[in-house]
């Protein structure tokens, strides 16, 4: 191969990849990321309590979600959980930009280089205490609470956002926490 078609193809994968790393992943249309988003009250840690079961997360329990800002202004994610039969600890660093300005809840998620899911708040207590997050599909949904415990109206609530958003409430598996 020329040293100009090796280039060409260099320049050719690296804007390829520019492309795709900004690229937002899809919000599908039963999907409505919350508005009036603030993100200084979201910061901080979470206790996820629910989950559509990922092979991320697979056989994991007490697993917490922390959000930390970064300087260039993008959200540091640090998730962690304990696997359930070896008692190891486990944890994943990502980071999360937001696709449609910050007054929303509408953000994309990278744990592995240039690849992004989708992560839309989708419902969001008014003092912060719960969160309920969808995908880009529903193989991806959380809920997400300040407290290790929750009471059964955020159950309830959570399983109407499940089934609203496409999510088979049958699916959620409610993560041991204790």
């Amino acid at each position: 191969m020329s040293v100009k078609k090796l280039l060409m193809a260099a320049i050719g994968l690296f804007a390829g990849y520019k492309l795709y790393k900004a690229a937002n992943p899809k919000i599908p249309d039963n999907v409505v990321p919350v508005t009036g988003f603030e993100l200084n009250r979201y910061l901080g840690k979470w206790y996820e309590v629910a989950r559509v079961e990922n092979r991320f997360e697979k056989g994991l329990i007490k697993t917490t979600a922390e959000y930390t800002l970064n300087g260039d202004g993008t959200v540091n994610v640090l998730n962690s959980g304990v696997d359930e039969i070896s008692g190891r600890h486990k944890r994943a660093s990502g980071t999360a930009v937001f696709v449609r300005g910050q007054s929303e809840g509408a953000l994309k998620v990278s744990f592995f280089g240039p690849f992004y899911g989708g992560y839309n708040i989708v419902a969001l207590d008014e003092d912060y205490r719960w969160a309920i997050i969808a995908g880009s599909s529903p193989k991806y949904f959380w809920v997400l609470s300040r407290t290790a415990e929750i009471p059964e109206e955020l159950k309830d609530r959570a399983i109407k956002v499940a089934s609203g958003v496409g999510v088979d409430p049958d699916n959620i598996n409610w993560v041991k926490q204790f």
